[in-house]
């Protein structure tokens, strides 16, 4: 930071400055109680307080996830519903050969394949950028469905088989064979007495998701220039920034762990027996 030509006064006027001549644990115990206080540090290459870096770069992220997130569980509900349906079909084996193929393709090399195809060929959307929802809602939508698609398919993948498993349990209990025998109809069955029954994997798996959602992040606004958090960690890492890369990894414990919380939560309220 000071230079190469750097004299040692200035070397000496610069740890002082960033407080590295005081002792480790006074400098921890600072560090402790203004995070306490909401005081992320400063970042080292702009100046500029970290929550502010960080709060400018939510917006793009928290858009990016959910979107993906929604992508992934209308995708991989659906599908692995209906693979648990007639288990050994045609479709379950076409669903399950996609589930691996999804699962084991990087995330960048699906963000580059749907740009050259929808972007560069077809020019639907667009490559790089981000337009916020609250300035224009179709300009939102061109910008962040590629890249959420591109990180959400991984994760469809990995529902899918979870839900395909969860439904196949369920549908062999003795209350959905009462319930056809009943005479309801068999979407009535798997979408009101199987899928709910079933919702407790799928909703834990889709909770856990979100750390992988964050780690493909990283990559996806990478690949398409989304000014997120996952870029400042990038930029961060290649600059050393250490403070901003500190307050990145504390927020995103932060978003995993309330995350948590609302997926036991869920559960709780869609199975009773959770609740006991």
């Amino acid at each position: 930071m000071a230079g190469d030509a750097a004299s040692p006064a200035d070397i000496e006027k610069l740890q002082a400055t960033l407080g590295l001549d005081r002792p480790f644990v006074s400098r921890f115990a600072a560090w402790l109680m203004a995070i306490a206080h909401g005081d992320l540090g400063t970042s080292l290459f702009t100046g500029l307080p970290v929550a502010t870096l960080i709060g400018q770069r939510l917006v793009p992220t928290g858009c990016l996830m959910l979107a993906a997130m929604t992508i992934a569980v209308c995708i991989g509900v659906p599908l692995g519903a209906g693979a648990a349906h007639k288990p050994g079909a045609t479709a379950d084996r076409i669903v399950m050969a996609g589930g691996v193929l999804g699962f084991s393709l990087p995330v960048f090399v699906v963000g580059y394949l749907l740009s050259y195809v929808f972007a560069y060929r077809l020019g639907w959307f667009a490559v790089q950028g981000f337009v916020s929802p609250r300035v224009s809602v179709p300009g939102f939508l061109r910008t962040i469905l590629l890249p959420a698609t591109s990180l959400a398919l991984g994760q469809s993948a990995l529902i899918a088989r979870v839900t395909r498993a969860a439904m196949l349990d369920v549908l062999g209990q003795d209350y959905i064979r009462t319930a056809r025998a009943k005479g309801l109809g068999e979407l009535h069955v798997i979408a009101v007495h199987g899928l709910r029954n079933a919702a407790g994997p799928i909703v834990t798996v889709a909770g856990s998701s979100i750390a992988a959602l964050l780690g493909g992040a990283v990559v996806t606004e990478t690949v398409f220039s989304l000014p997120g958090l996952g870029r400042l960690t990038v930029d961060a890492v290649l600059r050393r920034d250490y403070p901003v890369i500190q307050g990145i990894t504390l927020v995103c414990a932060l978003i995993f762990v309330i995350v948590n919380l609302a997926t036991d939560m869920i559960c709780a309220a869609l199975d009773p027996r959770v609740r006991r």
